[in-house]
């Protein structure tokens, strides 16, 4: 007699988890788009670490994103913020947040294209504002008008966030929704043939 084995339907976060394999999952974006938060979250329902990039050069580095663009100005942070990504991406799976200019470096978008998935959040120019301006954290944004400092950048960066894999659009909404959006993503990616 054969026995008949039903198995559950796999969770979101399971089957989300199983697409993305060995893989790391990379968050790109323009800064407030939600890397971080959303990156933390995605993190903790698949099961697997979460790595800043930000933070991970601050370790390294001892000093303040801040401080080191001040110091060694942006080109130098962004062969440091490369060297740090490349190492991050060794191993896996991990969810990465980088840097919303990391993603714009050819050569760090080249080791993030080989270590793993990349997930655009993508956002309207109001809602990073609303998010953005009330830190005064954000080196780029330190200039006469940050706003349109801050739209030059989308103009500027969107054109390259659109190479990613996948594109969830970041808008108000919970962070537990945007979090099961980047999972369907991954697994929609997944089902294609």
């Amino acid at each position: 007699m054969t026995e008949l084995i039903v198995q559950a339907p796999l969770t979101l976060a399971a089957e989300a988890r199983a697409a993305l394999g060995r893989r790391n999952l990379v968050l790109i974006g323009l800064m407030g788009a939600g890397k971080s938060a959303i990156g933390r979250m995605t993190a903790q329902a698949l099961g697997i670490p979460f790595v800043d990039s930000d933070h991970e050069i601050e370790r390294v580095s001892r000093m303040s994103i801040t401080d080191l663009f001040a110091a060694y100005g942006e080109a130098e942070f962004r062969a440091l913020e490369t060297r740090v990504i490349k190492r991050l991406l060794r191993s896996g799976p991990r969810v990465v947040s980088t840097g919303g200019g990391a993603y714009i470096n050819e050569n760090t978008r080249r080791h993030i294209r080989r270590g793993g998935l990349t997930v655009w959040l993508k956002a309207d120019l109001d809602v990073l504002w609303e998010r953005v301006n009330k830190r005064d954290t954000r080196p780029l944004l330190k200039t006469e008008n940050p706003r349109q400092t801050l739209e030059n950048l989308m103009n500027a960066r969107y054109p390259i966030y659109a190479e990613a894999d996948l594109t969830v659009m970041s808008r108000d909404v919970k962070k537990e929704t945007m979090v099961e959006e980047v999972l369907a993503a991954i697994i929609a990616a997944a089902r294609k043939p």
